[in-house]
């Protein structure tokens, strides 16, 4: 069957002549610019803020020529996540979290801005003179050079008042962008095919009155395009209830509910026209004056009248800028029977801003054809109203969706609004751009707000591409994550210290893998053998300190040369009494024992030495080197509380650190003190801590402090001066059971009112259908967002804290030869 539609090639219709110099020429003369928009992420911009935005807008478009248009158009396209399973060393969590992410939908956020200078004829053109009326287009030649020239000198200020403005930021797309490359698509081969994809091809176009067609697509128009369709007012920003509460406020943009939280494909079109500004003017006092003659016979026009007056009135009196405006939101779907549901949505988004839904039927053809880039002198006059810039400008839609971080290392977290895995880097791209000056981390989370499985997905991340862990706990939350990293290296990594009745916890602080000793070693040996003897109330006297340092010297030497003889603290005592005894007592220059009571020392030393009571704790068996394993979790619970044992311990531990942090050259390392930082914050660790949360940043590390009492934070200096000071990178959960005492932890953390805004918004408006929970990171006070910390079920049974999960997974794992990540699997699919 024949097709008798009447039917034109796109090249006879197609409005635009060339792109010479990156810029667009149309068949009508017009010049058209085009940049690719940043903007700032959701939920992460202020009320002063908008306003500033609003501002930096408002000088730009202040420096355009006359019978210039602006047209922001923005692309909100729904995709699908694809997993990234490729990478050869990719692990078994990391692939179970991209599986778990397969075919995600979300809304991905295109931005782009194109500044158009066309004539004073081109402006007041109306449709029935548009591009799809005419038969054939003869093009224009430009006439004016000079014109052109002011043109472009006007484009490179707005470009540069805009990105100096700091919010927003503006790439000028070059030629391959705007048409394409044999590699890639360019922006009008996307637009005729309404897609931000690479490779598309072009489609045929059904335009119809009532309906618009482009390949399988189907389109809706809802228009403002008069001022009775628009709000009494308008504003920069608006309060979003869902995340604001008594205390805060969220803010958006006037313009969000038909940006990022309209979820389905569309495109929002903003059109700025600026004519000649005294000319208009004329035209309103003429039209106030007909007006009034004709007010007698008619009400309506007295009341246009007192309209007129006060729109002439306010242009006049504040220096207004008489501007003409439209916006457009065009949506589409595959879908006739979904087509509808959208429009129902578009229009219920558009109520929101108080604005009056219009679906236009008549117009979409002619204002599809208008929105093609460098085509913006095509459009009807008569789909514009009048305003002025700074109203027009609250139709900006100013946000757009989280961005992965474009730093190769980092942590995957989730948007929290589209669910799409995001790449953070909260370490080394904020140092390089100096937002921080170290890495340390401060985490504040109450009891059951996800803080546990949001640093058990950090640290198997951070171990995962080569960082160095050791951690301090006090209620076994990593022994999962720890027993899987043990399984998968066979037992070359993942060492967990605890102390049982049966299995008491057991180092050797005197065996190195090298024999190697620096003088850190040999410092830190010193320190453990003075608190071992002496009590924290005595006092450490230079002899004592020298002599004990001798005698470490002293005995490295001798298991140096000597390989017969084992290093442990066994054989070092018997170096002191044998040995080092006898050496001093014959010296000439005698030692007084008020002085160095080596006497006393080996008394009190005893008990670690073989058949005392604590001879398990410094002679293990075990040649462990900790300087070259990667995975270290120290768990003291039973422990804390033990004077004689803890500071022994809480020394090894940082010795371990220490030795790390000196030693291992260009590669990063992480000590994590979680909860336990209150046993920690004894007067001899008080100084190891400040030591360490000053000096680790200069050797590559970060040291991170996790709690959830919020009176010890407030009540404890060394927390404040030495933590919290020190820590550039601050991490907070739900704080919702801190409502009443948030104020003093804003006052202590030093957030700001955004901050806090962004804080107590945590877990407020969770989505039903995915089970996740909300964490706030802000680094320094210059960035800060909130993230969804969502996980597969793998990562969930290897971070569990439950007993009855936990477990469940061990004994699994004991029948299957210990292979706890074939548990993990085999659990996974069953739940």
């Amino acid at each position: 069957m024949r097709n008798t539609l009447k039917a034109a090639t796109l090249e006879s219709k197609f409005p635009l002549l060339a792109v010479e110099y990156d810029c667009i020429l149309s068949k009508d003369a017009d010049i058209t610019v085009a940049y690719r928009v940043e903007l700032s992420e959701l939920f992460t911009v202020t009320s002063p803020e908008y306003e500033a935005i609003h501002s930096a807008w408002l000088k730009a478009i202040k420096v355009l020529p006359n019978y210039s248009v602006i047209l922001k158009q923005d692309w909100f396209i729904e995709e699908n996540y694809e997993p990234q399973v490729q990478k050869e060393d990719i692990s078994f969590l990391s692939r179970s979290f991209e599986r778990h992410f397969n075919e995600r939908p979300f809304l991905n956020h295109t931005c782009y801005l194109f500044l158009t200078k066309t004539t004073k004829d081109r402006a007041k053109q109306q449709s029935s003179f548009n591009a799809l009326t005419r038969g054939f287009i003869v093009p224009k030649e430009m006439q004016d050079k000079e014109m052109v020239q002011k043109f472009l000198e006007s484009v490179g200020q707005f470009e540069r008042i805009i990105n100096d403005s700091g919010f927003v930021k503006l790439s000028r797309l070059t030629t391959d962008e705007i048409v394409g490359t044999k590699e890639e698509a360019g922006i009008l081969e996307k637009y005729f095919a309404l897609s931000q994809e690479n490779t598309t091809c072009l489609q045929d176009m059904a335009l119809h009155s009532g309906e618009m067609k482009i390949g399988d697509k189907y389109m809706c128009l809802h228009t403002l395009s008069d001022t009775e369709d628009l709000p009494n007012n308008v504003q920069t920003d608006i309060r979003y209830e869902r995340l604001s509460t008594d205390r805060s406020d969220c803010r958006l943009s006037f313009a969000a509910p038909i940006g990022v939280l309209l979820s389905c494909n569309h495109i929002v079109n903003q059109y700025i026209f600026i004519d000649d500004h005294a000319e208009n003017l004329k035209r309103f006092e003429k039209q106030a004056r007909n007006m009034h003659s004709l007010s007698k016979y008619s009400r309506s026009n007295q009341i246009n009248k007192a309209w007129i007056e006060d729109y002439l009135n306010d242009a006049h009196s504040f220096g207004l800028t008489s501007v003409r405006c439209h916006v457009n939101v065009m949506a589409w779907s595959e879908n006739k029977e979904e087509l509808s549901r959208i429009k129902n949505d578009v229009g219920s988004q558009l109520a929101l801003m108080e604005c009056k839904p219009r679906h236009n039927t008549v117009d979409t053809p002619t204002l599809f054809w208008a929105g093609i880039p460098g085509n913006q002198g095509d459009f009807p006059r008569e789909e514009s109203f009048y305003t002025f810039i700074e109203q027009a400008l609250c139709f900006f839609v100013e946000e757009t969706n989280f961005r992965d971080s474009p730093s190769p290392f980092g942590i995957k977290m989730v948007d929290r609004v589209t669910g799409k895995p995001l790449h953070v880097d909260i370490s080394d791209l904020p140092m390089k751009k100096g937002i921080i000056t170290n890495r340390n981390k401060f985490v504040l989370g109450p009891s059951g707000s996800g803080k546990s499985f949001f640093m058990n997905h950090m640290v198997r991340q951070y171990w995962e591409q080569g960082t160095h862990v050791v951690l301090v706990d006090t209620g076994n939350s990593y022994q999962g994550l720890c027993e899987m990293i043990r399984s998968k290296t066979k037992g070359e990594d993942g060492i967990y210290f605890t102390y049982t009745e049966e299995k008491p916890i057991s180092f050797n602080p005197f065996y190195t893998d090298d024999n190697q000793f620096d003088v850190e070693k040999k410092d830190s040996l010193k320190t453990l053998l003075l608190t071992l003897w002496k009590s924290e109330d005595d006092k450490i006297t230079k002899t004592e300190s020298g002599e004990l340092g001798s005698a470490v010297d002293e005995y490295i030497q001798l298991i140096q040369t000597d390989r017969n003889i084992r290093p442990s603290f066994n054989t070092f005592y018997e170096f002191m009494r044998d040995t080092y005894k006898p050496a001093l007592e014959s010296r000439e220059i005698k030692v007084e024992k008020r002085d160095f009571n080596i006497d006393n020392m080996l008394t009190t030393l005893r008990q670690y030495y073989r058949g005392g009571r604590f001879d398990f704790l410094l002679n293990s068996d075990k040649e462990l080197d900790l300087l070259n394993k990667r995975f270290i979790v120290f768990e003291i619970d039973q422990i804390k509380e033990n004077k004689e044992l803890f500071p022994i311990v809480t020394i090894i531990i940082m010795e371990a650190f220490i030795n790390k942090m000196r030693r291992l050259k260009g590669i990063r390392k992480q000590l994590i003190v979680e909860e336990a930082w209150k046993a920690l914050s004894s007067p001899n660790m008080a100084d190891y801590l400040k030591y360490l949360y000053k000096t680790v940043r200069k050797f590559f590390g970060e040291a991170i402090v996790v709690t959830q009492e919020v009176d010890d934070i407030i009540s404890s200096p060394i927390v404040k001066e030495a933590i919290i000071n020190n820590s550039d990178c601050k991490i907070l959960l739900d704080q919702r059971k801190y409502m009443n005492k948030f104020d003093s932890i804003q006052a202590l953390l030093g957030l700001t009112e955004k901050e806090k805004a962004q804080i107590l918004s945590i877990n407020m408006s969770n989505n039903p259908s995915r089970i996740y929970k909300e964490v706030w990171i802000g680094l320094s006070g210059a960035q800060s967002a909130v993230y969804a910390t969502e996980v597969s079920k793998s990562e969930y049974l290897a971070y569990t804290t439950e007993e009855t999960e936990k477990l469940e997974v061990m004994q699994l794992a004991e029948k299957l030869d210990g292979n706890i990540e074939l548990a993990i699997k085999q659990l996974a699919e069953r739940k």
